[in-house]
């Protein structure tokens, strides 16, 4: 797995051309396709070959796996407001409305003043097309669109990436367990296996090192949380994964001075039989890969 750069090293990366050589404007809206993300796994680390292991080999490194953004165009952060809106500068172009995907506080994440990526959607039944997808703060970039986890874990899963889930397994999205919808249902390749219910967590929250989730009261994710854990009683697998969009988290813990509900949800479904996971998410202006898995700390 390849190792995340230090922050330092992140946040000195401000280029205004993509990674994979699409340009990041800030004079004019991109000219690219509609918002969609294009999405893959390779064998092995970037650059390198891919290892399919036999009788005799030694099982290779896990697939890296990237989710790729559409084209981004750059701008200014003017301020978020409505939860679902946020004005930004593009110089050129003026300020332009875009809608913020993330239902949090987005503690740590939402200054204005900032550098921000949007993505432009040409469907003409949106009624803002900009969609906020990151931000650049002192320690790099910082992911905001929360749908961008599913997207990333759903490849991993599909790819092996993920420990415990072999490749080649069947993964569907947006199950029903009881009155929830979890994120999503792996089923192991040849039925080998009962099937495991899935919820993946965006986490953009970072204090000291410690990512924290979440950043405002979440019924919903309760709920989630004990479904998960009535499935694993049930014989089913169960896991929550969450997903941390930025660089610089050391360990996970449940933000208990936020929701101490949810914390104790958690402990309590991790007693009864769910795994819990947490992943960084490697950004860059290309896209988001899996990165490394990150140490959870339950202790209240």
């Amino acid at each position: 797995m390849k190792k995340p750069e230090p922050p330092a090293a992140r946040a000195g990366k401000a280029s205004r051309t993509a990674d994979a050589g699409r340009p990041v404007t800030s004079a004019r809206p991109s000219a690219g396709p509609s918002a969609g993300y294009a999405a893959g796994a390779s064998a092995g680390p970037p650059g390198g070959p891919g290892v399919t292991p036999g009788p005799e080999a030694v099982p290779g490194p896990p697939p890296r796996v990237q989710a790729a953004f559409p084209p981004l165009t750059e701008g200014v952060l003017q301020r978020r407001y409505k939860r679902f809106l946020a004005d930004v500068e593009i110089p050129g172009l003026g300020e332009v409305t875009a809608h913020t995907p993330n239902t949090g506080r987005m503690t740590g994440c939402s200054e204005p003043g900032r550098p921000v990526y949007l993505s432009r959607s040409e469907s003409r039944g949106r009624k803002h097309p900009w969609t906020w997808e990151m931000i650049r703060m002192d320690v790099g970039l910082v992911g905001v669109n929360t749908s961008l986890p599913n997207r990333l874990m759903r490849l991993a899963l599909e790819a092996g990436a993920v420990p415990g889930f072999p490749a080649g397994g069947a993964v569907f999205a947006e199950v029903r367990r009881g009155l929830s919808r979890l994120d999503l249902r792996y089923s192991p390749p040849g039925g080998a296996g009962p099937d495991t219910l899935v919820e993946v967590k965006n986490c953009s929250w970072v204090e000291r090192g410690r990512a924290l989730f979440p950043d405002a009261p979440s019924q919903r994710a309760v709920r989630h949380l004990a479904e998960l854990a009535s499935a694993a009683e049930d014989g089913l697998g169960a896991a929550v994964i969450v997903v941390i969009q930025r660089p610089d988290a050391e360990a996970f813990s449940p933000a208990d001075a936020v929701d101490p509900a949810w914390g104790k949800a958690l402990r309590d479904a991790i007693g009864r039989g769910v795994k819990a996971l947490a992943f960084e998410a490697e950004l860059s202006l290309a896209g988001a890969a899996l990165g490394r898995q990150v140490p959870l700390l339950l202790d209240p």
